[in-house]
This record gives structure tokens, sequence and C-alpha cells, in this order.
């Protein structure tokens, strides 16, 4: 469930995260970095000045085994921090609203709401072939307030977004000139 309270009578439409793939983009780096201390002793032999320091590391020894759980520990760290924030940032369409909750840093949350009927614009963007082939695209909504914006990139069929937007954001503004 989302981390905001919603209003009586609404109800949560459509989530949407960023696409899977550029969350894998983001733990590859991590991935690499866990392999290197494995590598490293392969990589130095194959260059003659460095090979003599090939030997250093031996894993076997108190010290060196050590070295690597703390590095190991870091990426993992650091890992377990990019996967809590494709986790925890998320745009949420209700029936009323618009919500970009954002964590950018560890203890820092921002939650930001758009009324549907001050929606004015939404605008889809699919740049490339990579991102035509897998569906990933941006999302730019446009509104009358004192925000003027609001972006959510990388997401999964963007189109699909605007579409459900657009269809509630006509609702909404039909029933505010039936009234």
């Amino acid at each position: 469930m989302p981390e905001f309270e919603l209003e009586p009578g609404e109800h949560v439409v459509l989530q949407a995260r960023k696409h899977w793939f550029l969350f894998a983009v983001t733990l590859l780096p991590y991935a690499i970095l866990a392999l290197i201390p494995f590598a490293l002793p392969g990589l130095l032999r194959l260059t003659v000045p460095t090979a003599p320091y090939a030997a250093y590391i031996d894993y076997r020894q108190p010290l060196m085994r050590a070295a690597l759980g703390v590095w190991l520990l870091v990426v993992w760290t650091g890992a377990w921090g990019a996967c809590t924030r494709y986790y925890l940032n998320v745009w949420v369409l209700t029936n009323q609203r618009i919500v970009d909750i954002r964590q950018p840093a560890w203890f820092y949350r921002k939650v930001s709401s758009l009324l549907l009927n001050r929606v004015q614009d939404v605008t889809t963007d699919v740049d490339g072939a990579l991102a035509s082939a897998l569906g990933i695209g941006n999302i730019t909504v446009q509104s009358a307030g004192a925000v003027d914006e609001f972006h959510m990139n990388g997401i999964p069929r963007p189109e699909v977004m605007r579409d459900v937007i657009m269809r509630y954001v006509a609702e909404k503004t039909g029933a505010n000139t039936s009234v």
C-alpha cells in the first residue's frame, strides 16, 4: 500500500516504478565490484610489472579474508541501497490525483501530489531503439498549479500510463463541468 493517506472515496488505479531493465543496469556496477577481488590476482598476472603482486592476494590468510569481507559488505550495502530506492520510488495514480513518492537518500523522503483536475497536459517520450524495443519511456505531466511539471523517467509502457491518466482527467473535468 502506498505511503500516503487516501481520501474518502479515493482508490489506487495504477502504480509505476522504473523499468526492470534500468534497475538491472543500476545493479550491474555492484556485480562487477563484487567480482573484482576474485579476478584481481588473475588480472595482475597478465602483465609482467604487476605479476609479483598477485602472490600477495591470498584469501586463505585471515587479513585478506577480512579485507574481502569488508569489500563485499560495502558492495552489498550499495546494492541494497539501490534496491531500496527502486522499491520506494514510485508514482501512484488514484482516481483523484497523481502522487510522486521519492526516496533520494536514506533518511529523506519526498511525497508530492497533483490533483487530476489541475492536469493540463500529459506528454510521453520514448527515445532510442533500445527504449522502443523494451517499452521504456518518460512521462511529463503539466499542471495549472505552482508546481509546473511532474516527471517520471524510465517507466515501462509510458503510453499506457498516459492513457489512464488522461481517461481519469477527462472523467474529473467532465464531473466538474456538470456541477
